[in-house]
This record gives C-alpha cells, structure tokens and sequence, in this order.
C-alpha cells in the first residue's frame, strides 16, 4: 500500500469499500474481489479494501475490536505487540511517573496507543512513511489524536530531552526485503543507540527479541520475557528506575479473564517469577511427576526458580524438565503424571501403545531431534485412548515417558 492508496481508504468511498470488503473476508478471494467490482467499487480501491478486511481479521487476535478501524500492513501486524502486552507496559510506565514519552520506532502504534490509554503523552517516530500515517490515522480513529504526535523521521534525531520516558522497539527486520535481522548490531536504529538511551532519559524501556542473548544484557536493567496463553511473545529490556529485578518471567492468560480496559487496570491474570537467571537447579532421578515450564520462564533463565518452589529437580542438566514427587498447582509450568519411563525404542513403544488401545497422543519434545509429526505416522496407532508422550533425554539417554495430564496442576 502506498500513501495514495491509504488517503483513498479513508473517504467516505473508501470507507463504503472497507465495509463491503469486512463482510467478505476471510472466504474465497476471486469472489470477495467480485462482489466488490459488482458493487460498482473500482478494481484499485477494492484491491486495497479487500487487503485491510483481511489484515484486520488477523488482528483481532492482538488488538480485539480495535482492528475493526485499524490501517495496517503484513510487516507491521507481525511485529506490532500485542493490546494486553502493551497496555500492561503503559500501565507500569505510568505507575512509575512517565508522563510523556517517547516512541522510537513505533510501527504502527500499538505501544504509542497503549500509553495515550493510560494517560501518557506520545510522540511517535516512525521511518517509513506509510507506516508513520497509519500509525497517526490509527490513533485517530481510536479517539487519542489529541495524545499521540506521529512523526516520520529518523529516531536517532528525536530530542529525548522534551519527555521523561522512552520506549524503543528497533526494527529486526532488512528494509525491503522482510528477513529478519538477528545480529543486534544491525537493528534499526542501531544497538549501540539504543542501549545508551538509558544515560539520556533514566525511564527507558527497550522491546527486543525473545532470543536475546543474555550477553547483551544492559548491567543493571531488568530483563523480561512475557507469554501469553503459553505463547512466549516477546522480551523487554526495563531501564534505571523502571528495573526491579535482574530477571522476570510474566506469564498472562488471556482465556482466563476479561480483556484490558481503557485505562489499562484490568485485564486477565497475570503471574511473575524473579530472580537472578544464573542460579541453577539440582539434578536426580525421574520422579512421578513432570513440570514443562513455561516458554517465558527458560527464556528468562528462572527454571532453578522454578525447581525450587514446586520442591523439584532435572533429570538431565541440559534439559528444562523438572521433576517432582507431588503435583502442584502454577501457572509457570504444564503438569503431567508420568505412568512410564522407557528407553527410546520405535518398536516397544508401538507395542505397549497397541497394547493400552492409546489412539490420540500429544508430543512434546526437549532434547530430542525426533519429529513428532514423523513419530505419530511411525506409531500407526488405531485405538481410542489418550495419551501424552515427552521425547527427552535422562543423563544423556534418549527417552520417552508416557504421560497424562493432571487438570488441577498449571
């Protein structure tokens, strides 16, 4: 989409045509694109109609009814974050004192939103062009132009010193050809930048990628990785006053409450684990039980935490299972009760599922270069019965344990 294009969308006409392309998304292309050419919309205008329907019913899941009057782009939907995550960060921005900030590469303002929300004042800066007026067209259709300031510019030219706060996703992605960029030092803008964002404006909040190598850490911020629902979504680095603790692993889950309110207050449950990221768990036998920690948790280094408050240990060091006598109940980890423990062998294993009638199975893996797609067609099962299979090793021993779940755990 080019600048053209989104000007033309927002028209009455080009607002007729995303309300005839919102009834038709989702179903077969060739016929969305006729019923808007019998509509009588031009084939240009339909085309670009038809592409924000579609982008917007992918966005539901991150922005909830608010994608219904977004202007997005592929790109930018992928790498905007997500309504709970971003309004949560306002929403400790604010409790901290931010009162202005800075959004450095704000895509399609998603955070920038998220802070007007919860009353901050934003100034958005954004490189590419389009992006940087959907951004503003967006703040405006959510009723916060009066809060959000949308720039296109280059972010290391932004004059920090007019707010006391600064929030920082630098783009991981080649400009022009999509690829993702995993190398800190070819962000844009640049990692040397961003990390000395904090000696400017002490309340500097940086997103990176969830493989961020801890090396590459700032001394003295805090570092955080947040899943939601089980997915590991993204981290962020939390700057000079804003940092609590080394590291922290935040676990939300959307299905079990209610969406995050205006003001950023409410939302669904969301649960924190802290501490060093260098402690380490102790190592023993197989046990009963099994604990599959969270994604945010081992990202964040905190399965020694873990271990230590659900009484468990690893069977492998290399290895993020934990073990333990008795379930309990966390929203860190998946619990399962282990009903055997099996070196890995295709041919007993086929037998002994045959044997149980086991027809449905749920594979999880670590530590195991098996496929678990190529497993279950090896397995040729043909019963009626459940079963959950972990492919892992136990001191350095490729094995499977046949599993079910515990409801009342995790």
């Amino acid at each position: 989409m080019d600048l053209d294009q989104l000007t033309a969308l927002r028209t009455p006409e080009g607002s007729a045509a995303l309300a005839a392309a919102a009834e038709v998304a989702g179903g077969d292309p060739l016929a969305a694109a006729a019923a808007l050419r019998s509509a009588g919309i031009p084939g240009g205008l339909a085309a670009a109609a038809l592409t924000q329907a579609e982008l917007r019913r992918r966005a539901a899941g991150k922005f909830g009814a608010a994608a219904a009057g977004m202007f997005l782009t592929r790109a930018g939907l992928e790498q905007a974050t997500r309504r709970v995550v971003a309004d949560r960060r306002a929403a400790r921005l604010r409790a901290a004192g931010v009162t202005s900030l800075a959004d450095l590469g704000c895509g399609l303002g998603a955070d920038a939103l998220a802070a007007a929300r919860a009353g901050i004042r934003v100034y958005g800066v954004e490189a590419d062009p389009v992006t940087a007026a959907m951004a503003a067209a967006n703040a405006e259709a959510a009723g916060l132009a009066e809060l959000v300031t949308i720039e296109c510019g280059d972010a290391t030219a932004f004059d920090v010193r007019r707010v006391d706060g600064v929030f920082c996703d630098p783009a991981r992605r080649r400009a022009g050809t999509g690829r993702r960029v995993f190398d800190p030092n070819a962000y844009s803008p640049p990692w040397d930048f961003v990390t000395g964002l904090a000696a400017r404006v002490p309340h500097t909040v940086v997103k990176v990628a969830p493989g961020l190598d801890h090396a590459l850490i700032p001394a003295g911020a805090e570092a955080e990785w947040v899943s939601v629902d089980g997915d590991l979504v993204e981290a962020a680095l939390w700057c000079g006053p804003l940092a609590g603790t080394p590291r922290r692993a935040t676990v939300l889950r959307c299905k079990e409450g209610p969406p995050v309110n205006a003001s950023g207050r409410e939302g669904p449950p969301s649960h924190h684990l802290t501490g060093t990221g260098t402690a380490e768990a102790a190592v023993g036998a197989v046990r009963r039980f099994l604990f599959d920690p969270d994604p945010a948790v081992v990202r964040a280094h905190l399965v020694a935490e873990l271990a230590a408050d659900l009484g468990a240990t690893l069977a492998d060091p290399t290895i993020a299972y934990l073990y333990a006598d008795a379930a309990h109940a966390t929203p860190f980890a998946r619990c399962l009760e282990i009903t055997d423990v099996l070196p890995f062998s295709l041919k007993r294993l086929r037998a002994l599922l045959r044997e149980r009638r086991v027809g449905r199975v749920e594979i999880r893996k670590r530590g195991s270069a098996l496929e678990p797609e190529k497993l279950r067609r090896d397995l040729r099962l043909t019963g009626d019965e459940p079963a959950s299979l972990v492919l892992t090793r136990v001191a350095g021993a490729p094995t499977v344990l046949i599993c079910r779940p515990v409801p009342t755990a995790g």
